[in-house]
């Protein structure tokens, strides 16, 4: 190591350039599911700085998003859709009922089953919401052409689609 990297933060700067400069064979589907683990991450935490403004939480924001999207979903359907456990779904409701944005109607072809609809008093929140997201990923694609975007939109919806497949496969053979 060089002497000018003696300190703790330019050593690290250091070791990021010799990792990202290193003449050694790295692995292109290991480096890319670091960047996608590393951007989702930044993501989710800046929805969640962005959204406190709205007294928000993330999981309440993707809540109502899917339900202005698909109104009347069962709760078990959502909690699938957002793969969070039912009872974290049914806390996130609960407070979203409380707070006059959300109610659970009776299915009417299943007596044991909830359907969630948004009231009234959601569509204002909902249309921050949508405006709170364009506007943080304006700035989170700064830089990127939109055909670009709707390229690597493409490829990840290949990639979602071949995870879906691979774990279903993997679900299959452990039963």
């Amino acid at each position: 190591m060089p002497a000018w990297a003696e300190s703790a933060s330019l050593k690290l700067a250091y070791y990021k350039l010799a990792y990202y400069f290193s003449p050694m064979t790295k692995s292109l589907g290991r480096e890319f599911a670091f960047a996608l683990n590393d951007v989702a991450r930044l993501l989710r935490t800046l929805a969640d700085q962005r959204v406190r403004s709205l007294d928000m939480t993330r999981a309440q924001w993707a809540v109502l998003m899917r339900l202005e999207r698909y109104e009347g979903l069962k709760q078990a359907e959502l909690a699938e859709m957002l793969d969070i456990a039912p009872i974290t779904l049914t806390r996130l409701v609960d407070r979203l009922c409380d707070n006059g944005l959300v109610e659970r109607r009776n299915d009417p072809s299943d007596r044991r089953a909830k359907r969630l609809h948004l009231l009234p008093a959601a569509r204002p929140m909902v249309e921050r919401l949508k405006k709170l997201g364009d506007a943080m990923m304006d700035e989170v694609l700064a830089g990127v052409d939109r055909e670009t975007v709707e390229t690597i939109l493409r490829h990840l919806n290949t990639t979602k689609d071949n995870l879906r497949a691979a774990t279903q496969q993997t679900r299959l053979a452990a039963e």
